[in-house]
């Protein structure tokens, strides 16, 4: 494996890095609420970063977002690029891919996904309703979508695990509010026209994608918040010394430090493995058990190891919390990952169809 980027890579990597360091602000991200930040939209895509997700694959999607997670940057990043352009150039037809690809480049369409069955091969109860007709119509709910207020598409799996892309116009979609202030939204299906979208194999594709998309932005919310934690406890002093200068502060920020890589390291196999062919299921469980259970614990030290401003709503810090725990939450939890990791591992294939049969 190697996961040195590729210079085309680097050079998305820095052109996004400037970018979200110069508009997605503290002062802006106040003032946004739970919408989505449009003129960041607009200029990261003018600066061709949505065509730059289909040259440089999943690894490239993944170092993008770790940027977007560092300033929790409220654009739809993550979903449009999983469920859309990369589920789209790599299972669309020509004709898909020759109406779509270039509005989703532009950042003129947007895409997300209702997985009803995500995260994992057994589907909440609650959610597991969606199913398709002979003639492709839609019916069911799934109860919260991220970014559904701001998406054209959203790529539904139907309970057979088909695809199938649908357009927000053409259903109902009700605002949610989430931990995070993402612009989340209630998906309902009545009869709703889809297109369906690949074969075989496609559904495990885009999970799989979307899994490691999504621990690629957990494991940049961690590093922001951390990395604001070692500012403060570098600048604040006790008793005339720097709280930084305690041992157990100290170990804290190195355990979340530890967690954070570990995050990274796993999503970058996860995406390497999928930029070679190679399959990436597996990969990425592991990556989304980590970007789940270790980032739970990074964002609670970060917020713990700023002491009583932590507990400021309006402190910085906390936005990297709320989105920590949505990504844990959207990710699946710790248990219920390791549980479809050891079936995978256990039984492959075989496991999972009889998980969606029960």
């Amino acid at each position: 494996m190697d996961f040195t980027p590729t210079e085309e890579q680097s050079a998305a990597l820095d052109l996004a890095a400037r970018i979200f360091t110069d508009l997605s602000t503290p002062e802006r991200l106040s003032a946004l609420g739970t919408d989505s930040d449009r003129e960041l939209w607009k200029e990261l895509c003018a600066a061709g970063l949505g065509g730059a997700v289909r040259e440089t694959g999943l690894l490239g999607l993944v170092l993008l977002l770790e940027e977007q997670g560092r300033r929790t940057a409220q654009v739809p990043f993550a979903a449009s690029g999983a469920y859309g352009l990369l589920a789209v150039a790599s299972h669309g037809t020509a004709a898909q891919r020759e109406r779509l690809l270039p509005a989703l480049e532009e950042g003129t369409e947007v895409a997300t996904g209702a997985f009803p069955a995500q995260p994992g091969v057994r589907a909440l109860p609650t959610q597991r309703g969606v199913r398709a007709e002979a003639d492709g119509r839609l019916t069911g709910t799934v109860a919260w979508v991220p970014w559904l207020r701001d998406a054209t598409y959203v790529l539904v799996a139907a309970a057979d695990h088909g695809l199938w892309l649908v357009r927000t116009e053409d259903a109902e979609v009700r605002p949610v509010e989430l931990t995070a202030p993402w612009s989340a939204g209630r998906l309902v299906l009545d009869g709703t026209p889809g297109e369906r979208l690949g074969g075989a194999g496609a559904y495990d594709d885009v999970l799989a994608t979307a899994r490691t998309a999504f621990a690629g932005l957990q494991a940049g919310v961690c590093a922001g918040s951390l990395a604001r934690a070692v500012e403060h406890t570098s600048t604040r002093e006790q008793f005339g010394k720097p709280l930084a200068a305690k041992q157990a502060v100290l170990l804290r920020a190195a355990d979340a430090y530890m967690d954070i890589e570990a995050i990274r390291v796993t999503a970058y196999e996860a995406a390497w493995r999928r930029d070679e062919g190679l399959d990436h299921r597996a990969a990425s469980l592991t990556t989304a058990w980590w970007a789940s259970e270790g980032g739970r614990r990074v964002v609670h030290a970060g917020q713990h190891l700023h002491g009583g401003a932590g507990a400021d709503l309006d402190h910085p810090v906390h936005r990297h919390f709320l989105w920590g725990r949505q990504l844990d939450a959207y990710l699946g939890g710790g248990a219920e990952v390791l549980a479809d990791l050891g079936e995978l591992i256990a039984h492959g294939d075989d496991a999972i169809e009889e998980g969606e049969r029960s």
